[in-house]
């Protein structure tokens, strides 16, 4: 009796295994790089396809997602959003630490194909804190448009890079979506 319940088991045991192996076969996960930096979820590839978080990847090209409950459509749209550092009438991208210097971002935005409600603009220390320069609302409803900060008066207490953001909230959403980032760096 305890040799038939052992068979059944060993049995049971090799479908089981087989199977998943079958299936790891069949389906594989892949290592998904962009711009040197590995994604956190893997991609699928399966039948000769490879198939993507379409939010993960929407999130590295920095654009804005879309899903259409209705129609069962996402739309990912990729505004052009090219920024200015000026500190007076001078463009920069290079500061001495420890420096405080009064700068104004100004951002150029085109193909726009989707309607936004806000902007934001922060600067990330080297530490990865976060200092909002602006915010506010637009109802711009161009497919481009400018926008300039107010100044901002802003200490770069340590060496290393301080990166500043450029947000969307899109209609649809309550989320910020980052769309552009320019590095400035600090120098001894």
């Amino acid at each position: 009796m305890k040799f038939r319940k052992l068979l059944i088991l060993l049995l049971v045991m090799s479908l089981w295994g087989g199977t998943m192996l079958f299936a790891d076969a069949a389906v594989q996960k892949i290592r998904v790089i962009v711009n040197g930096s590995e994604l956190d979820d893997a991609g699928l590839f399966t039948d000769g396809k490879t198939y993507l978080s379409i939010r993960q990847i929407a999130n590295t090209m920095q654009s804005i997602v879309s899903w259409d409950e209705s129609s069962k459509k996402v739309t990912v749209y990729k505004p052009n959003v090219h920024m200015f550092l000026f500190q007076d009438n001078t463009i920069f991208g290079n500061v001495t630490k420890g420096n405080r210097i009064s700068f104004k971002v100004f951002a150029q935005i085109d193909n726009l194909l989707t309607d936004i409600s806000a902007v934001k603009v922060s600067i990330f220390d080297p530490d990865g804190k976060e200092e909002l320069i602006q915010s506010e609302k637009v109802s711009n409803k161009n497919d481009n448009f400018w926008y300039r900060t107010d100044d901002i008066n802003y200490t770069f207490s340590s060496s290393g890079k301080y990166t500043i953001r450029f947000y969307m909230k899109s209609n649809a959403s309550d989320d910020w979506k980052l769309i552009s980032e320019k590095t400035i760096t600090a120098k001894s």
